[in-house]
């Protein structure tokens, strides 16, 4: 019988905190999937499905929300 890993444990807890609450926290993601955990690319992947989930990632130092991928930007690339 297959037990899913700690990395997909994590990223399940983290997925249904954000969108439960609808946002989380550099701070957040990393405590629960520190560096190494996961390759640059699943990493990327993560942070793109929550914000592709509408949960935004604030940086809790600056209390800024990630740029980096936002609903209204991806529709107006769409139109253009």
């Amino acid at each position: 019988m297959n037990h899913p890993g700690k990395s997909y444990l994590a990223r399940k807890a983290l997925f249904t905190k954000g969108l439960r609450g609808g946002r989380l926290t550099t701070r957040e993601i990393e405590e629960a999937l520190p560096s190494g955990v996961l390759t640059a690319a699943e990493r990327w992947l993560l942070y793109y499905s929550l914000r592709a989930a509408r949960v935004e990632i604030v940086d809790e130092r600056t209390g800024q929300v990630d740029p980096g991928f936002r609903h209204e930007s991806f529709a107006e690339q769409r139109v253009h």
